[in-house]
């Protein structure tokens, strides 16, 4: 009698370890010369780095490729789109060494803004990039219009696709709230919070630099500060200093040295 549980634990077993053995495990294709050259003509933050850090970056990116999949809805992809995705997902989590964007399995590249109904075609659509919830959940959609010109040199402190990676480095603790658990000691959360509330009424009374949009919610307010933070580290550590540390200690990094 008491062999028999055990008995019926060795086909359970054996069947586990067939599956085990026969996941193939994703290879990770690293970068070529035109990709490096692509990351250094077009992404200012690649660029910026020195020659070991520049190698981290690629493996990343080269990771993020084998993990998420990018398809293009409605248009041709290129290899600079492709690029400018998987960098707008390494930037922020740079800082850590295995970090993983287990709450996203692919990105979709429409030609242009959209609706709420993903619309890209006539209509009023003024959505640049959102993170998918409920059906669309693991996916998020970005509009390479916007794309292209959060890396160009016009941009100022903007980048759409950089906005919603952070939104999913916030949704990774279960809520976009503003406040990412996973990447914040406890102590710090209260004066993180009393921070955003803070700097959300000094832009409601039009005494701060930073874009408006950010008083919609405390999501967005984290969010938005981090495009500029990682657009313009240097101009938010001179006009922020104190939120300027706050994100560094966040992120793990200071982008402006």
């Amino acid at each position: 009698m008491n062999s028999l549980p055990f008995a019926y634990l060795i086909p359970i077993f054996l069947i586990a370890l067939y599956l085990i053995l026969k996941k193939k495990k994703v290879a990770v294709e690293p970068l070529t010369d035109v990709d490096k050259k692509i990351l250094d003509d077009y992404v200012a933050y690649y660029h910026n780095l020195d020659s070991t850090d520049k190698l981290r970056f690629e493996q990343k990116v080269a990771a993020f490729f084998s993990t998420v999949k990018i398809e293009a809805v409605g248009l041709e992809m290129t290899t600079l789109d492709e690029l400018l995705i998987a960098s707008s997902a390494v930037i922020p989590i740079f800082g850590f060494d295995d970090w993983q964007y287990k709450n996203l399995t692919s990105v979709l590249l429409y030609p242009d803004t959209f609706n709420k109904d993903f619309q890209f075609d006539g209509g009023e659509r003024n959505i640049m990039g959102m993170v998918g919830t409920g059906y669309m959940n693991g996916q998020m959609i970005l509009s390479r219009s916007a794309l292209r010109h959060g890396f160009s040199k016009s941009a100022g402190k903007e980048n759409t696709a950089i906005h919603e990676f952070v939104h999913l480095l916030d949704k990774s603790d279960g809520a976009t709230d503003g406040v990412p658990e996973n990447l914040l000691a406890h102590e710090y959360t209260l004066p993180w919070i009393k921070m955003m509330h803070e700097e959300m009424e000094k832009i409601e009374d039009n005494k701060s630099d930073i874009n408006p949009y950010a008083i919609t919610n405390q999501a967005e307010f984290f969010a938005v500060v981090s495009e500029y933070f990682f657009e313009k580290p240097e101009l938010l550590k001179d006009k922020h200093p104190e939120l300027y540390f706050q994100l560094s200690r966040i992120f793990a990094q200071q982008p402006a040295g």
